[in-house]
């Protein structure tokens, strides 16, 4: 099937979403990657680690128990983590006041190795992420499962969005609309899927200015059974 032509994709999400001033506000920012090198490879860590503790897990938990992690693991200083013993990580992993998982805590080091091995280049890592073409997105992707620990799938995707990274999101929307249009048949995470969703999103950019993230959000509006309206993300500023 042919791809799809975005203003085809824009009018009927506006068409659901209540028009195209209100559709507007509901795709969000546009690329921000510039502002990357201002953020602090520390804040990389913290997000990193909290993805993965969020993955399978209630968001809103791990989420009020954050700031318990940054007390337990030094602000997430890459220098400080990378210091501490197995003995350390594993008395931090049964501590009551974060989540109780020894193997995802075990994933804070590995991941701060890998944002290390990066400076060792010298640049940091938000440098790093900030170069990362977006026309090539799933390749980034690619270094943080081969590079990192347990941020495969949708889990380092979803904390580059996070910090400000332009990437999209392999939603269930998403999803859905590229099988319903026979884009992808295989597996979601396989090679050729992901070459054909970045080929698809690399296409619409020829056709409109808008970002990876926001083009993500415009296929989900457009597909589906979504509800998120303009009402919902007034009331969550």
């Amino acid at each position: 099937m042919a791809l799809e032509k975005f203003d085809d994709i824009y009018q009927r999400a506006a068409a659901r979403k209540g028009g195209a001033a209100r559709l507007n506000i509901l795709l969000g920012p546009g690329n921000r990657d510039h502002l990357l090198p201002t953020i602090t490879d520390d804040r990389f860590l913290s997000e990193f680690s909290k993805k993965v503790f969020q993955s399978g897990f209630v968001w809103r938990v791990v989420e009020n128990k954050w700031p318990n992690f940054e007390e337990s693991f030094f602000n997430f200083t890459i220098e400080k983590v990378l210091m501490m013993p197995e003995e350390m990580m594993e008395r931090k992993a049964s501590d009551p006041k974060i989540i109780r998982n020894f193997n995802k805590v075990k994933t804070i080091k590995a991941n701060a190795l890998m944002i290390f091995d990066q400076q060792q280049q010298g640049h940091s890592f938000a440098e790093f992420i900030a170069q990362w073409p977006s026309a090539d997105i799933i390749g980034l992707w690619a270094y943080l499962k081969k590079q990192g620990q347990r941020l495969g799938g949708n889990t380092g995707p979803y904390a580059l969005r996070a910090l400000g990274k332009d990437t999209f999101i392999l939603s269930r929307d998403v999803e859905a609309y590229f099988r319903a249009h026979d884009i992808i048949t295989g597996g979601i995470q396989t090679k050729s899927s992901l070459n054909a969703i970045q080929t698809s999103f690399n296409d619409w950019q020829t056709q409109c200015d808008l970002s990876l993230g926001q083009l993500s959000r415009l296929i989900a509006y457009a597909t589906g059974d979504n509800h998120v309206h303009l009402e919902e993300v007034i009331d969550a500023e």
